[in-house]
């Protein structure tokens, strides 16, 4: 009876809309259902045949939308997933291509400035509860002033930063916060192929982290050469590649210039190590072998380009007390962290370069202009657009783009159809609404999709369910330095705005391996041909992601997520106890839409999460489990567990 039904339905439809008045050019489900009556088999809860036209049964365009945010942002919940279907894609990128750059580093000053506020404050706790716990075991204790004044001066001294924390802190707050999601999604992108990590001494230093990757959100949409350039002037980067204060040939001294950046620069920022054609495949000589790109003499004169940078300036916020300027040869600790380097002409190396065995730099002309003769070759090798645009693709849509999607790309990098190369917006436009990012067919072939690295699965989720903060209070007073002069209470209290998200990152990267800026090596997390074993491999397919995902990693996926959400402890601050709140996943809406309607509910969470894309067997256990529920009386339990359930799913962790 229901293939009658549905056959009866489909010539009705295709009739009604065949000879109505007006035509139509959208889809069924668009709302014109003026004049037509629809029947059905069954109505169940608060579903409906009339839906089938007129709009109210058909999801697939907020799907489509959310789709669109979570390969654009840092994740859309609900209210801009309805923002975004109803303005548009092209309306959505532009308003994101002209929203203002919000600045990590403008963060790191005031985050520091707090922490040392809270520690101080926090001293009378930390007194009090020494001496309590000193009381448990001595109830005759007593301290005199002397004794408090000299922990004073300990335990003041007791803090660090701004490090690699408060950068982190900046971070999580910024994604989770602030309206230019584009451009930080892409200045992300940009900084797994332009790697500095935090994981060396730079963890000592927040302003120069932040000053690095501003330099990537300031240029996200800028030109490629120019991000080249900053980079190759960073004091982050010439610290991690070592050429800062690299110097000129000295034979006699056995110093040489260091061909740390002069390599990296070539491999990972610009050329790679082969010749490729348009499409990223690569090109072959006469006897089928690849075509190097360069060899260990083009390190060397290249090597030869980058010596003579050093420190701009001071540190303008140190007391540096044995000069009173910048000169060759200072370290990180002490030069300006964000100002570029300055070229000592005095340190590079003189005489003609050639790089490639094609550009030949001539002797005689100043160190900034070898500088840019080399940045300019680069910039401007046929590689770079099929080098650049195919790990953008990756970061962005899928691991494994036809060659096809890399040429489109790759011809928008060379021109952007007004003449200018390397027009980063204008790349990152093309690989968004290109048709193998926007159409939905082969979802289920396996070159499709990639897996969703750990940082996009937390931020995302943790954009999509409302958070709140919890903060500790702290009721303290002392009378006296002994056991009866004190008295202590702890409590806490809830907050729901200007929440800081601050995440100290750490715990993602020794959980799941990765946070950003903490690659262990300049290859980032993974390299952008990584194999895993497997299907994967056998199919000639790479899957960059998985080098970082195994039996460690996915358990503690697991876990995080279960706690994050069960326990409600998302976001962990080492600065807590301080003060500062922690961060949790607040279930209420989600719990409401449970007490009505399980199903809904399910339906809810494939939008928001899996665009649409919940497969059958995972709708049906969660199904399942809706029937197995002994907290069926308990919606907030409910939406928590099939939320859980949702996020540790292929259908999540796998982006089509």
């Amino acid at each position: 009876m229901k293939k009658q039904v549905l056959t009866i339905l489909t010539f009705a439809l295709v009739f009604a809309l065949n000879i109505g008045a007006q035509n139509y050019t959208d889809y069924l489900g668009a709302g014109h259902d003026e004049g037509i009556t629809v029947y059905g088999s069954s109505e169940f809860e608060n579903t409906s045949a009339a839906n089938t036209i007129n709009g109210g049964g058909l999801d697939a365009r907020y799907m489509d939308a959310a789709r669109f945010l979570s390969q654009t942002t840092f994740g859309g919940n609900m209210d801009e997933i309805i923002r975004t279907e109803a303005m548009g894609k092209d309306a959505w990128l532009q308003e994101q291509f002209n929203i203002p750059q919000t600045s990590l580093l403008d963060q790191i000053d005031p985050i520091w400035s707090e922490i040392l506020e809270l520690h101080e404050e926090f001293f009378e706790v930390r007194l009090a509860e020494g001496i309590l716990e000193i009381c448990e075991f001595y109830p005759d204790t007593s301290f005199t002033q002397a004794q408090v004044d000299a922990y004073y001066e300990e335990y003041i001294q007791n803090v660090f930063g701004p490090s690699a924390l408060q950068f982190n802190y900046a971070w999580w707050h910024t994604m989770m916060t602030a309206p230019d999601q584009l451009r930080q999604r892409m200045a992300y992108a940009l900084s797994q192929i332009l790697v500095v990590s935090s994981q060396s001494d730079l963890g000592d230093h927040a302003e120069a982290l932040a000053g690095y990757y501003d330099i990537l959100v300031r240029n996200a949409f800028g030109n490629y050469r120019d991000i080249l350039m900053e980079i190759t002037l960073s004091p982050a980067m010439g610290y991690y590649l070592s050429h800062l204060n690299n110097p000129r040939a000295i034979p006699e001294e056995n110093i040489h210039p260091d061909e740390n950046y002069a390599r990296e620069i070539m491999q990972l920022f610009s050329i790679g190590l082969y010749m490729l054609n348009q499409d990223g495949s690569r090109m072959q000589d006469a006897q089928g072998n690849d075509i190097p790109t360069y060899d260990n003499n083009d390190i060397k004169e290249l090597a030869k380009i980058f010596t003579g940078l050093g420190a701009a300036e001071l540190d303008p916020r140190m007391d540096i007390w044995w000069t009173d300027e910048a000169y060759f040869g200072l370290d990180l600790y002490s030069m300006h962290k964000w100002e570029p380097m300055k070229m000592y002409e005095e340190w590079h190396q003189p005489g003609q370069k050639v790089i490639l065995k094609d550009l030949i730099i001539p002797a005689g002309q100043d160190g900034m202009t070898d500088i840019e003769m080399a940045v300019d070759y680069l910039f401007n090798h046929p590689n770079v657009g099929p080098f650049i645009s195919r790990q953008l693709i990756q970061r962005f849509i899928k691991s494994n783009p036809t060659p096809e999607y890399i040429s489109r790309v790759s011809a928008v990098f060379n021109d952007n159809g007004n003449g200018e190369r390397g027009d980063m917006r204008a790349v990152l436009e093309a690989i968004i609404m290109d048709e193998e990012a926007r159409s939905c067919e082969g979802f289920l072939l396996p070159e499709n999709g990639k897996l969703k690295e750990p940082t996009l699965r937390h931020a995302q989720f943790s954009r999509i369910v409302p958070m709140i903060g919890r903060r500790d209070v702290y009721d303290v007073e002392i009378t006296s330095y002994d056991c009866a002069g004190v008295t202590y209470n702890m409590s806490y209290e809830d907050i729901t705005d200007d929440l800081r998200y601050w995440h100290n990152g750490y715990s993602n990267y020794q959980l799941l391996r990765q946070n950003t800026l903490m690659s262990p090596t300049v290859f980032n997390f993974y390299l952008p041909d990584h194999q895993p074993v497997g299907n994967l491999t056998q199919l000639g397919l790479v899957g960059p992601e998985y080098k970082i995902h195994d039996t460690g990693t996915a358990i503690n996926y697991i876990n995080l997520i279960f706690s994050s959400i069960v326990y409600e402890f998302n976001f962990y601050s080492y600065d807590g106890d301080k003060g500062v709140e922690y961060i949790m996943p607040e279930f209420d809406a989600l719990a409401n839409l449970a007490s009505e309607d399980m199903e809904a509910l399910v339906n809810y969470l494939d939008i928001v999460f899996t665009h649409g894309r919940m497969s059958d067997q995972t709708r049906e256990n969660l199904r399942a489990l809706i029937s197995a529920l002994i907290f069926a009386n308990d919606p907030d339990l409910s939406a928590k567990l099939l939320s859980f359930f949702v996020l540790i799913s292929p259908d999540y962790t796998i982006d089509k």
